[in-house]
């Protein structure tokens, strides 16, 4: 549901019969109701990580079953908006359920493995979705996604045993709330969040677009594209899960962001045939999951006594990031195509490394707070 919307946007306008600016604003509710996962997520904290992830998924099961109940664009708003917030409800309990279970020197490859089930969905589950909205209309794809939902919602019900929660965790949500902005290296993990997010989107909101204007890519070969990108992903988060905890979670997610600014410059040069446009976001894809991913786990011991509510601050400020990366990329990319000058994804190109470079000066402010203080041990 989160992944499908980016390279079929084109799709669910025409079926929908809306604007692109208008499904621009529909995203930027997206991205800004996930600023509310904290308040949701909080549960994992108070009343332990199961609950916390069932109901993620009970607010994902209502998101979806709407539009498949009553295909609609009102619905399909309240889609986003509550499929996200239930992802965002669902992750962070679950990241925090294996924190609590997993060391800090193996975190980073646990973690890594979840992330694999997001590369897989756009690897396995994007092109059927394209095939659904190919055969069945821009509807198609939820009655399935209910149904996935269901089966989910069961198994974790029944699978996964009930959790203590621990006594150290049992503060009010606003006191919560302030232990962590009171912690510099919350707040620096934060921004590094939020910039390196907004940096995604300027590219990502785009990328469909793009490969459908410049080089005629239609509706199933947007889905193979897709793929493409989601076998980088599954490529970063393997790298990840080899290497991040060897070379420690901080260098990672640096040499990633350093490595992401690479592959964002090269987008316009390789952007001349739909082979290398490819190429370009297949690195671009890679690089960024892999910093991403190797995130994950230093943010999980920043404040270990709150994590869960860390862990859903952390996606609120990445949803913060996406909702201003929306807002940028489509005016960036209009500029870009509108002048024969330069390449069409040029500005959203230049935008995307500035922030990423504002990513990188966070993630040494955090580093450097966590070496100052002793809220937790050496990340």
């Amino acid at each position: 549901m989160f992944r499908m919307v980016y390279p079929f946007l084109a799709a669910f306008g025409r079926g929908m019969g809306v604007e692109l600016t208008t499904l621009s604003y529909a995203m930027t509710l997206r991205s800004l109701a996930g600023a509310l996962g904290p308040f949701l997520a909080y549960v994992g904290d108070r009343r332990g990580r199961k609950i916390g992830m069932l109901l993620g998924l009970f607010l994902f099961i209502i998101g979806v079953g709407l539009v498949a109940i009553r295909p609609s664009f009102p619905t399909f708003v309240l889609a986003l908006i509550l499929s996200v917030l239930g992802k965002y409800t669902y992750d962070p309990s679950m990241q925090a359920y294996l924190g609590d279970r997993v060391a800090y020197k193996r975190r980073g490859r646990v973690l890594a493995v979840t992330e694999l089930s997001w590369s897989l969905s756009i690897i396995i589950a994007v092109p059927l979705m394209g095939l659904l909205i190919a055969r069945y209309g821009w509807s198609g794809p939820f009655p399935v996604l209910t149904l996935l939902a269901l089966v989910a919602f069961v198994v974790l019900a029944w699978m996964i045993p009930q959790d203590k929660v621990m006594i150290t965790i049992q503060s009010g949500l606003w006191q919560n709330f302030r232990r962590i902005f009171a912690y510099p290296p919350v707040l620096a993990g934060l921004l590094m969040a939020m910039f390196s997010a907004c940096a995604n989107e300027v590219i990502n909101l785009v990328f469909g677009l793009w490969l459908e204007n410049s080089f005629g890519l239609m509706i199933a070969a947007l889905g193979v594209a897709s793929a493409v990108i989601g076998l980088s992903e599954l490529g970063g988060e393997s790298l990840a899960a080899a290497i991040t905890d060897r070379l420690g979670k901080p260098l990672a997610v640096g040499l990633g962001l350093g490595l992401n600014c690479l592959a964002v410059l090269a987008l316009p040069i390789l952007g001349a045939n739909t082979s290398g446009a490819l190429v370009g976001l297949f690195f671009f894809y890679l690089t960024f999951e892999f910093s991403l991913v190797s995130s994950v786990p230093m943010m999980t011991e920043v404040m270990p006594s709150s994590r869960a509510t860390v862990m859903a601050v952390t996606v609120a400020s990445i949803s913060i990031g996406r909702a201003v990366g929306v807002q940028i990329a489509t005016p960036l990319y209009i500029f870009g195509s509108s002048s024969s000058r330069i390449p069409d994804i040029l500005p959203n190109s230049i935008a995307a490394v500035s922030l990423n470079l504002l990513a990188i000066a966070a993630l040494s402010l955090l580093v450097r707070g966590i070496k100052s203080r002793s809220e937790t041990p050496v990340i």
